[in-house]
């Protein structure tokens, strides 16, 4: 009995004392001053980042009844700590004291899970917290800390369920990518359906279109991604279908853009945005602005669901806009997006994407942007986009490997209506007008027809390509005699190669292979052409005298050349150039014109439409360092027999032929004289030989005053039917052309060739081309048949 008293008291004791020392510890806890912790906490938290740690203001240890709990956990308090005025350093070479401030942070901790080592926080409140980041040019950068490692794994876990912050601000720096923006962040409030922003975006990113391109390129852009939407429907639609996808089908959905119908249940699973925010500053130099979205802070934890993003940035005169997904963002596992892109040239978005593209007039495109993140790259894919660039369409899709040593862009590409002038800005043949809109330097001289505009060869070593490029239909002049084109874009190592270049020409084609080696100072160039099955009335559609000229026009040349713009290339080209005609008709009024027959004219017009025949015509031009001289030009007709001689000079754009014409048969009332073209490119001169013919005129006059009817003897032409040697001629003109390498001159030609020289006339003795050689196939591919 006594034990048990004894027992009973002991007991007794321990509960009191118990109690008193909870009690002391209620207390000491509700009335400790906590400030006190300060240094110490301070000083630890320093130690593990290695910065400077301060908490400058109160902090603060108060209990509060758990939300969501029931039954007695209800009962058990949670303690609610805060601490003001939160500062974390920066190391000593960084423009700003603070890597972070935060005027507060506030959280709860539930006390249960405490016993099993767990450290659950529902949630944590920031109040303004603020970022800085910066990078220095040699990569040192503030946002890598050194933690300090620890003798072993900790016995401790830290879940933690929620942040929530007022608006936040972030200030980046970077040197290497000459960065320096400001962001501000802030919560939305209330989650927002990515249905909804996508809508909001496709309807802001139209305007930005119709802002480009204008109302009328914005329309037809529309209708373009209505008809592709209406072709991907179907498919999309079974994938919405499937259960084990319901998520991913609908936001597959709405990053493609087709309307399909989505359940409930897929609406309630999408991800949906919960932070917004805005930015501006300068990105390389060049003004930067955007705003968007994001997803909650900690959705970024979960891997199982796609993280939502939405942008709107504008670099320069470049827009980019995107909505979509993230795959476990925190590592960038894949990306699923709608991508609009809109910008005065294609060529400004170098600057910060890397993808060396061609200067382009402006444009608009809407896509569905994929790829996959990988520990050596990544493939990303640029698919079913649509496009409008200048007055043209452009559709199809791209592919971007990351890959060592650089990384290579492969496409197809289809313009089912281009515009022939929509071309020009990519080798600088566009109005100085265009480049200045698109800004680039407008010194295009007004003098001068071939573009002087610079090469980008820089850019070329640091991507490979693969692309091929058809235009179905091609809207140009009425009188350039182009149908459609074809290209193949190889890049490879700074070297650019269009096999082919493809062009039909008046019902036939003409295919060039160009090569471009810009791994070199200045770029070195070969180019290899071939015209074929040119028809001579479609060469001339807006002549009516050449509408009913029958034959083809068939032809070759090989240049090289060096030098940085177009105008640098045709300066410094050699090589050679070919052109054959046989087997045709052309208007007899033209043979007529260009022997000056006036009477013969007069009357052809009035009465005659015979055409003459062609027996054959051959035109074989050398050319050294820009120079074209004529080794052979000769037309041979039933009529009359033409030459030309004189050259084309590349480099300052000017023209010194002469045409000698020779009489068939004969003629009354001539004043067959040589006529010349001279002038330059942009505004040639064509005239009558003005010596030749003063002569001409000088006899009539002498003449006429000895006897009236004698003044008639000048202006008679004598027949002369000696026609052209045409097999000799044309046997040698069937010779593949040839160039030297890049930079070298062509070799001086090896004597005069007979038929060169019996095609020119005595009056003029033209070099002949070296010996010429070319297999039966080919021979007869040349001549057409």
């Amino acid at each position: 009995m006594a034990v048990s008293r004894r027992t009973g008291k002991i007991f007794a004791w321990v509960l009191a004392i118990l109690a008193v020392v909870i009690a002391a510890l209620v207390v000491f806890i509700l009335t400790f001053d906590w400030n006190r912790a300060r240094p110490y906490i301070n000083d630890k938290v320093s130690q593990a980042i290695g910065r400077p740690f301060a908490i400058e203001g109160d902090l603060k240890l108060g209990w509060r009844h758990p939300v969501g709990e029931t039954g007695w956990r209800a009962w058990v308090p949670w303690p609610r700590l805060s601490a003001e005025n939160i500062t974390v350093g920066n190391p000593d070479w960084a423009k700003q004291p603070h890597f972070a401030t935060l005027d507060e942070i506030d959280f709860q901790i539930k006390v249960l899970p405490l016993l099993a080592h767990d450290i659950v926080i529902p949630a944590i409140n920031l109040v303004n917290p603020s970022i800085d980041l910066e990078r220095l040019r040699d990569g040192r950068n503030n946002w890598t800390f050194r933690i300090a490692s620890s003798a072993g794994p900790s016995e401790w876990k830290l879940e933690l369920h929620d942040i929530q912050f007022a608006k936040g601000n972030i200030a980046y720096a970077d040197q290497q990518k000459k960065a320096d923006m400001q962001m501000v962040v802030d919560m939305l409030g209330q989650p927002v359906p990515i249905g909804d922003v996508m809508k909001a975006q496709e309807e802001a990113s139209r305007n930005a279109s119709a802002q480009v391109v204008g109302k009328q390129g914005a329309s037809r852009l529309a209708k373009q991604v209505a008809a592709a939407s209406a072709a991907s429907a179907a498919s999309a639609a079974s994938a919405a279908s499937e259960p084990a996808g319901v998520s991913g089908a609908s936001v597959t959905a709405a990053v493609s853009g087709a309307s399909v119908p989505v359940t409930a249940s897929a609406q309630r699973s999408a991800p949906t945005y919960g932070i917004g925010w805005t930015l501006k500053g300068t990105y390389n130099a060049t003004p930067l602005s955007g705003s968007g979205k994001v997803g909650g802070v900690l959705a970024v934890q979960d891997t199982t669901r796609p993280f939502p993003i939405q942008a709107d940035v504008r670099v320069g005169d470049t827009r980019i806009a995107v909505v979509g997904t993230v795959t476990d963002p925190v590592h960038l596992a894949a990306i699923d997006l709608r991508l609009w892109l809109q910008g005065v040239s294609m060529a400004h978005l170098y600057p910060f994407t890397g993808v060396t593209l061609p200067d382009t007039p402006p444009y608009a495109t809407e896509g569905h942007l994929i790829g996959q993140f990988k520990p050596d790259g990544g493939v990303f894919k640029y698919e079913n986009f649509t496009g409008r660039v200048g007055g043209s369409d452009l559709n199809g899709s791209m592919t971007y490997t990351a890959q060592k040593p650089r990384p290579l862009l492969q496409g197809v590409l289809v313009s089912n209506l281009l515009q022939f002038k929509d071309l020009a800005p990519i080798i600088g043949a566009d109005s100085n007008a265009s480049k200045a809109k698109r800004g680039a330097a407008p010194d295009q001289p007004s003098g001068k027809a071939l573009p002087v505009e610079e090469f980008r060869t820089d850019r070329w070593k640091e991507i490979d390509a693969d692309v091929k490029f058809t235009g179905r239909r091609i809207i140009k002049d009425p009188g350039l005699p182009i149908t459609d084109l074809y290209t193949h874009v190889v890049m490879k190592d700074g070297a650019l190669a269009l096999e082919p270049l493809r062009f039909g020409v008046a019902g036939g084609t003409l295919d060039s292979n160009i090569n471009l080696d810009g791994s070199t100072t200045p770029l070195k160039a070969r180019v290899g052409s071939q015209a074929r099955h040119l028809k001579l009335k479609q060469l001339f559609p807006t002549v009516k005298t050449m509408q009913s000229a029958l034959g083809e026009v068939n032809g070759d040349a090989a240049l090289s050349a060096t030098g940085n713009s177009p105008a640098t290339l045709a300066a410094t080209s050699n090589g050679e150039v070919k052109a054959l005609i046989t087997d045709g008709t052309v208007s007899r009024l033209y043979m007529e014109a260009a022997g000056l027959n006036v009477a013969n004219v007069v009357y052809e017009k009035l009465f005659g439409k015979r055409d003459v025949k062609i027996n054959c015509a051959a035109a074989d031009f050398v050319v050294t360092n820009g120079v074209l001289d004529s080794k052979v030009f000769a037309l041979d007709t039933d009529d009359a027999v033409i030459n030309m001689d004189g050259n084309i000079n590349l480099k300052n754009e000017t023209m010194d032929l002469n045409i000698h014409p020779h009489t068939k048969g004969f003629r009354v009332f001539s004043l067959r004289s040589p006529l010349y073209v001279k002038g330059t490119f942009k505004d040639p001169h064509v005239g009558v030989n003005a010596t030749a013919l003063a002569v001409r005129g000088g006899a009539m006059i002498g003449l006429g005053l000895l006897n009236p009817f004698a003044a008639l003897i000048p202006l008679i032409a004598p027949s002369n039917n000696k026609a052209l040697p045409c097999n000799d001629l044309l046997t040698q003109m069937r010779a593949r052309p040839d160039a030297p390498p890049p930079g070298q001159k062509m070799k001086t030609p090896r004597g005069v060739d007979a038929a060169a020289s019996e095609a020119n006339g005595a009056r003029v003795q033209a070099p002949s081309a070296p010996a010429m050689r070319m297999s039966p196939a080919s021979a007869a591919q040349y001549k057409g048949s």
